[in-house]
């Protein structure tokens, strides 16, 4: 499905019946890589998963990006485009928890519960923004798939690949979509993005945080910090599995989230 947010076409699933349930993707993906949860919550649940700008079937107008930026995108297709004029659920992993941040903060009003998955509160650190720019260097001098390769690696769990193949097959596959010039803006995006710490103290919905035990990107001890800070919230930390939680151990990752979605009352 599409939808042409201020010119710009987004690319988005909408699935199910009952109350709406808003998934926002990593880097480099799109919403395909929410498949196992959309199959496990649509029969109970409405589920939205857009492409964000410069992501799977969006448009990929020039930089800059920024998670504010997909934040308000997001938020007019979901209110201006799809009427969802009341709360929804808000789940994100990795950047798609940057974003959610970004969101629960400017709309509060529209957030019952929210979700945080194998995504972090800090900002980059200045040795994570020297890598992102080294990485943009690469890009704009090899092209992207050297890039994506290595990053690839980093996203699952050494045992992934031999254990769940067909997981790296689908990574690779959407991580193929982003234009080079889509990928250096949203990593410029990532590097800037500001720090989400203070936000934390201030959430007061229902709140589920998921890591990957072996998560390198976003490690476990910084879920455990959110989940300190977070007043109220549950941790889930799955064994075994990397930064893609939701596709390395779909079972695990769903049966966490049916289970919170159970208790957060309705919407």
């Amino acid at each position: 499905m599409f939808a042409t947010v201020k010119d710009l076409r987004i690319a988005y699933e909408d699935t199910g019946g009952g109350p709406p349930i808003l998934l926002l993707h990593g880097f480099p993906l799109n919403r395909h890589m929410w498949r196992p949860q959309v199959e496990a919550l649509a029969a109970r649940y409405r589920v939205i998963a857009p492409d964000f700008r410069g992501h799977g079937e969006s448009d990929a107008p020039p930089g800059p990006y920024s998670m504010e930026q997909f934040a308000r995108d997001v938020h007019t297709l979901i209110h201006h485009h799809l009427g969802v004029e009341g709360k929804l659920v808000v789940g994100g992993l990795s950047m798609g928890g940057y974003v959610a941040f970004r969101f629960v903060e400017r709309y509060p009003e529209h957030v019952h519960a929210l979700i945080l998955a194998d995504t972090r509160a800090e900002a980059d650190s200045e040795e994570g923004r020297e890598r992102r720019m080294k990485a943009i260097a690469q890009i704009e001098t090899e092209g992207p798939a050297p890039f994506l390769e290595g990053f690839l690696k980093a996203l699952v769990a050494p045992t992934t690949p031999e254990r769940a193949p067909d997981v790296v097959v689908r990574l690779r596959e959407m991580m193929a979509w982003p234009p080079a010039h889509s990928l250096t803006a949203t990593l410029r995006a990532l590097a800037d993005r500001p720090d989400s710490t203070p936000l934390l103290s201030t959430i007061k919905v229902p709140t589920l945080i998921i890591v990957g035990e072996e998560d390198v990107p976003t490690p476990a001890d910084s879920s455990r910090t959110m989940h300190q800070a977070v007043a109220g919230s549950r941790l889930t930390v799955i064994p075994n599995v990397g930064h893609m939680s939701n596709l390395e151990d779909p079972e695990a990752f769903n049966r966490a989230l049916v289970e919170f979605l159970g208790g957060v009352g309705t919407w």
